[in-house]
């Protein structure tokens, strides 16, 4: 009895202690699951149960032109905010801080009377403004410090750069899309929550500062962009216009140096436009280009050896019946060469070229020069245009000289300038480098070669041929530059009108298109102007914008005329609009110059703008390097310039 006794209190004994070792064996599993397994996940859940995590906005890279000027910056400002809970006089508060921010008083006392830890009041303060709260120390009233971006030129080359929203992510251009490369790391600051969730401090330090992004520098000129943009502007409103748009490319490379939309838009306000004045018009919008096509149509047929330079075409006195339709010139001719059909833009001795090399050929050329594909522009929103892939009837006669096919102004150029450089067509690219927050380059783009077009022979043909719409006779005359070649193409076409979708008799689209200069083309340059009123012919409405662009572009390049001037001056009444807005705008710093132009006017506190109008009335070639207003300049105002100088002008920001 005693032995069984002794056995059962074992059993209970070894029961009891298989008990308590299971739990133990259970608490020390679920300690270690907690400590070492589930260790960080629960310090997040503590952290988040007792902190609260403000996200500041990220530090996004610069966006510079090639020559280092900034378009596109992010500056650091103070942000405004409040800690309702800590507020006891929540009237008192509002009261002061209201006339400083600019909002109503109810407004504020709203906001500060919320049951919350943490409200934003305002960001992105004015410097003095911030100063001055902060020297108020209103309890519950902090700050942190954001960045906000900034665009320093305004309007200038507004739809490339684009503009961010308040995240700050790029909602438009180079801003869009390299968004993820300009933009920097998130930054944030802690504020403190008892057990229950109230407030009890915010750090007034900040736990993670916001780190830049990479910067990026573009093939664009803020020069050469600048001049774009005046010019067309001057386009379109003297013609009484809708719009208008301009590219500026280097023949040879792809590389855009300008590219204006018009109307533009300031960056740092773009909440007050439309959204047709923020689409970048020149890489989104496709548009029928008229008889600027035919210089594409010719270099097709005579590469493909269908056409030979020195034929002749019956152009039927300016009436031509094709299928259904009739075929019209606005200047009648009989017999044209095809040197002429490009010189008088004959639509009829163009459809007969396209009649004789064929449907099948001739789109397979104009497929090659990038028509009716993206051109791959590193731009969001690029369209494709429109090239028919089955043509019909008359199609083969109007799409050759341009009718019936849609491009965009991006595509335009991007085809001339396989014929200015010799047959090659070049992928356009805007963003050249790639820097880092210490400004070393982490990527670098170099020109690309898409594919050959033409050969080298029918390109040198195609340009001697556009050579003669500039001389005498030529519907381009307006485009000729005094000293340079150039080689140029008219287009004048009708748009469609949305409602009935048939040609509008009123609307058109007026445009001219080239390289200069022209036997070693440096830059192929487009004008298109929109609706414009009275005359619409591309030679009277873009032809002279073309002009201007180049004449003064070239000489900002010091790139030297190769044929004998008309007159090494011209007198400042030979453009009386010109002198008279330059007049309009001098301060008095500018010092009267000699006829020969060959003193260095005194430039100290001009903006690039006055600099740029007074350097084009009195024929003076000079380097501009900055932004803002003129600080600095060789040689001193007085000297002489000599053709071996160096002549500059340096800008810096005012104060």
């Amino acid at each position: 009895m005693k032995d069984d006794r002794e056995k059962w209190a074992r059993i209970r004994i070894i029961m009891i202690g298989t008990v308590f070792g299971l739990l133990f064996l259970n608490v020390v599993g679920r300690a270690f699951y907690l400590q070492i397994l589930q260790h960080e996940n629960l310090v997040k859940k503590a952290d988040k149960q007792h902190q609260h995590k403000v996200d500041l906005t990220p530090a996004r890279g610069s966006i510079l032109d090639r020559n280092g000027t900034t378009l596109a910056e992010s500056i650091h400002m103070d942000s405004c905010y409040a800690e309702p809970r800590r507020i006891k006089d929540v009237d008192g508060t509002a009261g002061v801080l209201a006339p400083l921010l600019g909002v109503p008083k109810n407004e504020l006392i709203a906001k500060l009377s919320v049951n919350k830890s943490f409200i934003w009041i305002e960001r992105w303060l004015a410097p003095e403004v911030a100063t001055r709260i902060k020297n108020m120390r209103l309890p519950g009233i902090g700050f942190a410090p954001e960045s906000k971006r900034f665009y320093p030129n305004m309007e200038i080359a507004a739809h490339v750069v684009g503009f961010t929203g308040h995240d700050p992510n790029g909602l438009e251009g180079i801003e869009l899309k390299y968004d993820s490369t300009i933009l920097g790391n998130t930054g944030y600051m802690i504020t403190e929550r008892d057990a229950l969730g109230r407030n009890i401090a915010i750090k007034n330090t900040v736990i993670k500062d916001s780190s830049p992004g990479k910067s990026i520098v573009l093939t664009l000129d803020k020069t050469i962009q600048f001049i774009a943009e005046k010019e067309l502007a001057k386009a379109v409103t003297e013609n009484n216009a809708k719009g208008g748009m301009v590219l500026v490319m280097e023949s040879d490379t792809g590389k855009v140096l300008a590219m204006a939309n018009y109307p533009t838009y300031n960056p740092n306000a773009y909440s007050r436009y439309s959204h047709s004045q923020l689409r970048n018009q020149v890489v989104s919008d496709s548009f029928e280009p008229g008889s600027t096509f035919k210089i594409f149509t010719i270099a097709a047929a005579l590469d493909s050896g269908t056409i030979k330079a020195t034929d002749l075409y019956n152009c039927e006195n300016g009436t031509y019946r094709v299928a259904d339709r009739i075929i019209h010139d606005d200047h009648p001719q009989s017999r044209l060469s095809v040197s002429e059909i490009m010189k008088y833009s004959s639509n009829i001795g163009t459809a007969k070229i396209a009649a004789k090399m064929g449907e099948e050929k001739l789109s397979s050329y104009l497929r090659n020069f990038g028509f009716g594909g993206r051109t791959g522009i590193d731009l969001p929103g690029e369209s494709p245009g429109n090239l028919k892939r089955r043509w019909y009837g008359v199609d083969l006669a109007t799409i050759s000289f341009g009718q019936g096919v849609s491009l965009s102004t991006i595509q335009l150029v991007s085809a001339l300038s396989a014929i200015a450089n010799g047959g090659n067509l070049m992928r356009p690219y805007l963003v050249e480098q790639i820097l880092d927050d210490s400004g070393a380059v982490v990527q670098k783009f170099e020109p690309q070669i898409v594919r050959r077009v033409v050969s080298p022979e029918t390109a040198k043909k195609v340009t001697k041929m556009m050579e003669t719409v500039t001389g005498d006779g030529g519907t381009g005359t307006r485009a000729a530059l005094d000293g340079f070649r150039v080689a140029g193409k008219t287009g004048t076409a009708q748009k469609v009108d949305p409602v009935t979708r048939t040609y509008s008799q009123s609307k058109r689209i007026g445009s001219f298109v080239g390289f200069v200069p022209a036997e070693k083309p440096r830059l192929t340059i487009a004008v298109i102007i929109d609706e414009p009123q009275g005359v619409k012919y591309g030679g009277v409405v873009a032809a002279p914008a073309f002009r201007g662009i180049a004449q003064s572009s070239l000489a900002y390049l010091k790139i030297q005329p190769n044929l004998p001037t008309t007159a090494t001056a011209k007198p400042a009444e030979a453009n009386p609009s010109l002198s008279k807005e330059v007049e309009s705008l001098s301060d008095g710093n500018v010092e009267e110059i000699p006829a020969e132009g060959a003193v260095m006017p005194n430039f100290q506190g001009m903006s690039m703008r006055r600099v740029l109008q007074v350097m084009e009335k009195r024929g003076i070639n000079i380097r501009l390097i900055g932004s803002g207003r003129a600080t600095e300049q060789n040689p001193p105002s007085g000297h002489s310039i000599r053709s071996v100088d160096e002549v500059w002008i340096k800008f810096a920001p005012s104060a």
